[in-house]
């Protein structure tokens, strides 16, 4: 499988099979564009802090809601923002972070 196929790959939560928990799981997913758009807006507005934010708060919330690989790549944004890093790599951390978002589905593997 290429990358390019494994970044197409839908992301499951590991809770999907949870019958209590389907609806939440699918709030969340449900809740994703808008926390993609509110990390691509803070981006393209230069608010680190308001992103640094964003990240941390996706970091926890991705890990309770079944979407553990979402969390290190929140952990990286949330990382490269406090070190001060170039915004290159802010920028690279943010493209990584709404590709693993976009990925998250509701429901259970077909």
């Amino acid at each position: 499988m290429t990358q390019t196929q494994i970044e197409a790959e839908p992301l499951h939560s590991s809770l999907a099979g949870d019958p209590e928990l389907a609806e939440i799981v699918e709030m969340f997913v449900e809740e994703m564009p808008s926390r993609v758009s509110a990390l691509l807006d803070q981006l393209d507005t230069s608010d680190w802090e308001g992103l640094r934010r964003t990240a941390h708060q996706l970091k926890g919330a991705a890990g309770s809601y079944g979407f553990a690989p979402i969390s290190p790549c929140a952990a990286r944004l949330e990382d490269a923002l406090a070190d001060g890093e170039p915004e290159e790599r802010i920028r690279n951390a943010v493209d990584a972070l709404t590709r693993m978002c976009n990925r998250a589905r509701a429901g259970t593997p077909p």
